[in-house]
Parts: structure tokens; sequence; C-alpha cells
């Protein structure tokens, strides 16, 4: 006789529930793949198993792959169940600046505007999370249209602080609605910025600011840029300005000019050097920068000396120092001058002229004359690499091989200008090729999807060359700058701010002495710049160097997210495993990232992201 539990068991078997239940199981792996599919579908496909030699050329559109995705994000979390996207932060962050918090270094004891100075040793750990744009940020206008008009959305300037501000600020400016247009030719202390430029040439000896490169000046450091337009019209002479400005929580000289697409980073000396080496710049500029020249002993303009080459020129238009000029004139010339005076000539510097409010020193070309001037002693150990330094009040670079007046260095560097420098030539040319190779990789990677399947905005049309998208960009790991050099040759709208990690070769007098703009900076710390402020971002090497200096790559990424536009790019370019380190955390911070075999028989990736526009 057949058990109860046989009988029920073939009841079971005759109406086929087995086979329903593998159908469920079906069912629910089908649902699974579809949901994994969903969830990655905004992550773009590792090539560096199918990358082909033609990758570049024939590029036009990232392919998905969920399930190479899914895999190898699994892998490379080693035994996490589940990889978390990074939050995002809260609106009081969105114009987040790390190592400026004037409240914290004032409850430090910080005071007389050093406060507003970088203090990173006195801000708190912040939980990771990324800066979303304001809520009325737009992408900004392609360059050229860029430099003169910009959305007011995306800079801390209100109507009311424009209503408020001084006249010379309207005169630069003019707010319509949601736009700030600027006034390219009007604005300065005189007529336009033309004749400005052109009385800054005249007083120097020249027949025209035209001819200010044939003078040696290639490279202009301008503190206290206002909103830019002098720098830009120093850009359109082939020189390179670098706008300097304080930390300001709103209407900030420096977020405005980066905005506009002009070089610009946030920098201050009340009390530290500024990130540059000795002999730096050919020409440094004040126009009503706010800065009390003579005070703190002369410190201020020994900086200044420090940081110009011989025979460079300082340009200062104030109406204080005309003020002080006028009542030194009026008085007994005989026993009077002013503090001003006197120590410009301590500091072996010469007036050569001034025109209503505007004056002009030239250094000395002559090292050997600061050795004359006792009361400032001559620094030691010098040429190193300064990095927020407190000021020094002695004199530098008198003794380093790269005192060589500006008017000797009118063209491009030779080879003995180089060797100065500690590069063997052939070193240097090689490296300059090297780039120029790797620029049209680059340039043809990314035209196709920046020119042709960039995603649309409502009412927008792709922008097509020279109107381009890319304007700012950042070689984080500038090495000789030849990214830079790359980009003059192929003629790109760009300019490139050129950093040198610290503990790095220091290559930046090399890099100056180039014409190009850049700065030292410490990767584990966050880079003086507002968020928003650059197109591309490119690093060689760079996540293996942050390994080395025990620094982590996740808090380099999200910086790099900070100061990247939204819809901007990145370019990294290192060993396989800091760069499949890099895609997985890529993927958390939300990019859109594609890791690329060169397939040039070495362990080399690139790594390209694209950073979306996530409204709020």
């Amino acid at each position: 006789m057949r058990s109860p539990l046989l009988t029920k068991l073939s009841t079971l078997i005759r109406r086929r529930l087995p086979l329903n239940w593998l159908l469920l199981c079906l069912v629910s792996i089908f649902v699974l793949i579809v949901w994994l599919e969903s969830s990655y579908s905004n992550t773009f496909d590792s090539v560096a198993s199918s990358a082909k030699p033609d990758i570049y050329t024939r590029y036009r559109k990232l392919k998905k792959q969920v399930h190479n995705d899914y895999l190898e994000l699994n892998s490379l979390s080693v035994g996490a169940n589940w990889i978390k996207d990074i939050g995002f932060c809260d609106k009081e962050r969105e114009n987040y600046l790390p190592c400026y918090n004037v409240s914290a270094n004032s409850l430090a004891g910080l005071k007389d505007d050093e406060e507003f100075d970088r203090h990173c040793e006195l801000s708190r750990e912040q939980p990771h999370c990324l800066v979303r744009p304001p809520k009325d940020y737009k992408i900004p206008l392609t360059w050229p249209a860029g430099r003169d008009v910009i959305w007011s959305g995306n800079v801390r300037l209100t109507k009311d602080q424009f209503l408020s501000s001084g006249s010379m600020t309207k005169r630069l400016m003019l707010l319509e609605e949601n736009q700030i247009a600027f006034h390219s030719d009007d604005g300065m202390m005189v007529d336009s910025v033309k004749d400005y430029s052109h009385l800054i040439a005249e007083i120097i000896g020249l027949g025209s600011d035209a001819e200010f490169l044939q003078a040696g000046v290639r490279t202009v450091l301008d503190i206290g840029c206002g909103f830019g337009s002098f720098g830009a019209h120093l850009l359109s002479l082939k020189l390179m300005a670098l706008c300097v400005a304080a930390y300001e929580s709103s209407g900030s000289q420096v977020q405005i000019a980066l905005e506009r697409g002009l070089p610009a980073v946030i920098g201050n000396f009340v009390s530290k050097q500024l990130p540059f080496p000795s002999l730096s710049y050919d020409m440094v500029h004040c126009a009503q920068c706010g800065i009390i020249w003579d005070s703190k002993d002369g410190l201020f303009l020994i900086e200044i000396d420090r940081v110009l080459k011989p025979g460079g020129y300082f340009v200062l238009t104030s109406p204080t120092t005309r003020q002080q000029q006028d009542s030194s004139t009026s008085a007994k010339k005989e026993s009077m001058s002013t503090p001003l005076e006197e120590f410009t000539k301590k500091l072996c510097w010469s007036l050569l002229g001034q025109q209503e409010e505007t004056f002009i020193w030239k250094k000395t070309v002559n090292s050997q004359c600061y050795s004359s001037q006792f009361s400032i002693p001559i620094c030691k150990g010098e040429d190193m690499q300064l990095y927020y330094q407190p000021l020094a009040h002695c004199i530098s670079g008198t003794s380093i091989n790269r005192w060589i007046p500006i008017h000797d260095r009118s063209g491009p560097l030779n080879s003995t200008h180089i060797e100065i420098h500690g590069v063997h030539p052939d070193d240097f040319f090689e490296d300059s090729e090297f780039w120029r190779s790797a620029l049209r990789n680059y340039w043809s990677l990314l035209s196709p999807l920046i020119f042709s399947d960039h995603p649309k905005r409502p009412g927008e049309e792709d922008p097509l060359p020279p109107y381009n998208m890319v304007r700012n960009v950042m070689d984080m790991n500038a090495h000789y700058g030849g990214l830079n050099a790359a980009m003059l040759d192929a003629s790109k709208s760009v300019w490139v701010m050129n950093v040198v990690p610290l503990g790095a070769h220091n290559t930046l007098p090399l890099i100056l002495d180039r014409g190009f703009a850049g700065i030292l900076h410490d990767w584990c710390e966050p880079f003086p710049t507002y968020p928003r402020t650059y197109d591309l971002l490119h690093a060689n090497g760079l996540l293996s160097h942050i390994a080395l200096q025990g620094c982590s790559i996740l808090e380099l990424l999200l910086e790099m997210d900070r100061i990247l536009r939204p819809e901007g790019w990145i370019i990294l370019s290192d060993t396989l495993g800091p760069i499949e380190k890099a895609r997985m955390l890529a993927t958390q911070i939300r990019w859109e990232a594609r890791v690329i075999d060169l397939q040039n028989g070495r362990d080399q990736r690139l790594l390209v992201c694209q950073k979306p526009f996530t409204r709020k």
C-alpha cells in the first residue's frame, strides 16, 4: 500500500508545480538582469581588452556594456555587496571653498586680514559629498562670447551688490536681467583699457603696448585684478596675465575672472609668500588693489621684488600714491620723500616715470646692487619649493643662475636657457613632441563628444570650432608644461593652469620662463579656486604620485569634481592599478567613465570621464 506522502508527491508531479517554479526562477533572473542594466546605464565601457588601434580616429559614441561594467566593479569592490553613490552637499555648500573659513580663522585668533588667508590646518574635516551648482546656474557661453557676457546666477554677485558698488565697477559691467555684460573697452581709471595699456607702454619707453613682447614682457601678475578687463586686453596681445586676488565670500574677482575664461587663482600675501618661485614674472600690476605697500616694514614690496625677474616692472595705479607724491613735491624736495620712494630705492628699483595716478618702477638687472644695501639682507637657502612660507625680510634670487634680464628673453627658450633649469635639451624637445601627439589623440577623442554627441540643451545648437566648450584647462601634473605648449602650437583657444605637485621635481621655474601660467600645489589639500571654474582637468601620473604621498585618491577626485564645471571633462593617465581604482570611485561620484587601453605595449591606461549636470 502506498503511503499518503507518496500519494501527495504523485499528485504534485501530475500538477507540474516544479515547472511553474522553474518558470518563476527564470522570470526572476530576467528581471534581475534588466534591473542591473538600468542601474549602470550611465557608466561607460572599459575597453581595456577590446580597444582597437584606431580608437581615436573612429571614436564617435561611447557604447554601454552593462554586464562587463558590473563584473569589473564587483571585483574592484573587494567583496562589498553594494557600491554606494556619494551624496550631494547641502545648499549652504554650493560655493564651498575649503581652507578659507573666515569665522573659524577668526575664532583661532587670526586678525589684520589674516583671517581671509589660506589656513588648511584649521579646516575641519567635512563629510564626503558632491557640491551642486546653484539653482539658477547655466552652462557658460562658449568662448569668446563668454569673455564679455556671463550668467549672473553663476557667480556670487547679487543685483544689490552691483548697485552698491563703486562707479568703476558700474563702468566695467552692465547688469541686464540674468546676465552681466562687460565692456572690454571701458572701465579703467583713464579713458579705456587700451589707453591705459598704451600709457604703461609709453612710461616704459615703448611706442605702443604691441611692443611688450619685444621688450621681454610675456608674463604679468595682476594683483587684485577687479573683474579682469585689463588681463583680457593683455591676453589679446599674446601676453599671459594671471589674476591673483584674496578670498572673498561674495562678488569675487577670481570667480568672475574665471567665469569669463580668464586666468585667475586665489592668492594673498598678507602673511605668507605666494606659491611661486623667485624670479617668476616680467611685470607685476596693481590698480587700486587695496594693499598699503609701505606697511609692515616693506614686506609686501620685498615679496614683489622676489617674484619679479631682473629688469621687470612694477606698475602701481593708486590715488593714494599720487596724493603722497603731491605732498612730497609740494614740500621741501631736498629733505622729504614718501616712505614708498625710500623703500623702492633700497630695493634697487628705479622710478621710470609717472602720469596721473600711475607709477612704474623697474627692477635692477645688477644683482650686485643689493650687496650695497645693508638694511635689507640677502636670503640664505633660496630657490627651494616655496609653499605658503612666511613673508621674509630678505632679498631673494640674486645668487641663482636664473638671474637673466627679461630683455635677453624675448623669444622661446633655447638650449642654453633649458640647461639652466637642469633639464637636458633632448629630453625637453622629446617631451614636447610627445605632447603634440598626445594632444592630437585627446582632441580627436573628445571632439566628437563635445561637438557632435554632446547632449543638447533646450534652445541651443552644437558649438562650432573655434567656439568650443573647453576654455579653462588645468594640467594637474604639468612636468615641463608640454601640454600647454602643444595647445598653443595647435592654436587651441584655451589657457592652461600648469600645476607642479609638491614633492615632485620642481619644474615651475621652467614653466614660468616659457611664458605659461603655473603654480606650486600640494594635492593632498584643496586647490585655491572657487567651485565650477575649469572645463577640462588633465593629470598624467598624478594618481601614482598621490598614492606615494599617502593621500586619498577619493578626496582628490572629490576636489576635482568641486572645481570642474558641469559637463566638464577629466583625462587621467596612469598605470592600470590606479586607473581601475579611480574608475570605481568615478562611478561613485556619478561621473560617466571609460578606460582606454593605449595599446602601446605598456601598462598605461587613460581614464576619460565627464561630470554630469545635476540640477536640484
